[in-house]
């Protein structure tokens, strides 16, 4: 491998670009895998337990459990006219991926039909089952693909009613639960909110990773030994950005650094011992790329 292709490599860009016939395989891979982990958790932990966590798949639980549609047929029925009425009003961004995942996720599901539940314990289902389907989506999410069905409609609210899609999707989730707390109960209602933030969650890690890292913003009289001490004894580098007082409209040095988990004590410490009086923000910053930052061990 060239210096450039390695140098490249611990840059965090990607091996293959987007339209290299070996990533493409790679996403639809992806896409696969994870409407393949989606309809595996439906089977095993959602639909036996009735966590109707919003969307098109927990609408096919309700109309199950109400009427005795089958999920996969139900769900095939809702995503393919959404994916047409979503090419013909919002274009060709609706693509192939979104087509594969809606059509994969509720094939695996009736093929993994005959599998047993996982459990019958409501709180395990939706706990367990919240993060299998935040894993399999975040992993069609990696493969810039989609599972139709909420994400299609979310789309449309938010281009012709201007409303913001997360909302939009909070809309189409809240009115799946509601459904779910009237027509089976509000005991599985609640069930479905709990899944549903299981799955959010589990969904932030898969795209964006655990934080391990912090970044600090400290204002200080004293940047220069302020910046000394980062430097020296901390082994940090960092970086000054210019800042104005909202108040006072003087200048301002803003220093910016970013550490380990490891290291938050030490720079808290170090901040303390140089100027009692600055003012330091730490918030978590999910991943950090680049040379020259390593995570200590």
């Amino acid at each position: 491998m060239s210096s450039w292709s390695l140098k490249r490599e611990r840059r965090g860009a990607p091996l293959f670009p987007v339209n290299h016939p070996i990533r493409i395989v790679f996403d639809y891979g992806l896409i696969l895998l994870g409407a393949f982990i989606m309809g595996i958790t439906f089977n095993m932990f959602q639909l036996p337990n009735k966590i109707a966590s919003g969307g098109i798949s927990g609408l096919s639980i309700v109309l199950e459990e109400v009427l005795g549609w089958v999920p996969a047929i139900t769900q095939y029925a809702f995503n393919i006219p959404l994916f047409i009425l979503g090419v013909m009003l919002l274009g060709k961004q609706f693509g192939i991926r979104t087509l594969i995942g809606s059509i994969a996720m509720p094939s695996f599901i009736f093929l993994t039909s005959d599998l047993p539940a996982a459990t019958y314990n409501p709180l395990l289902a939706s706990i367990f089952g919240g993060i299998g389907i935040g894993l399999g989506l975040g992993l069609v999410f990696h493969g810039r693909g989609s599972t139709g069905g909420n994400a299609i409609t979310a789309q449309l609210i938010h281009t012709y009613l201007g409303v913001s899609r997360p909302l939009a999707i909070a809309m189409c989730d809240g009115i799946v639960i509601i459904l779910a707390g009237v027509l089976l109960s509000f005991e599985d209602a609640m069930y479905a909110l709990i899944g549903l933030f299981v799955m959010s969650k589990t969904l932030d890690v898969v795209q964006v990773g655990f934080s391990y890292t912090k970044v600090a913003f400290i204002i200080t009289d004293k940047t220069d030994e302020m910046s000394g001490a980062i430097l020296k004894d901390l082994n940090r580098g960092l970086t000054k950005l210019q800042g104005e007082g909202g108040y006072t409209g003087e200048g301002r040095i803003v220093l910016m650094v970013v550490v380990g988990q490891t290291e938050v004590i030490k720079l808290k410490q170090l901040v303390q011992s140089v100027d009692a009086n600055a003012f330091v923000i730490i918030s978590d910053t999910n991943e950090v790329l680049g040379e020259g930052f390593k995570i200590p061990a």
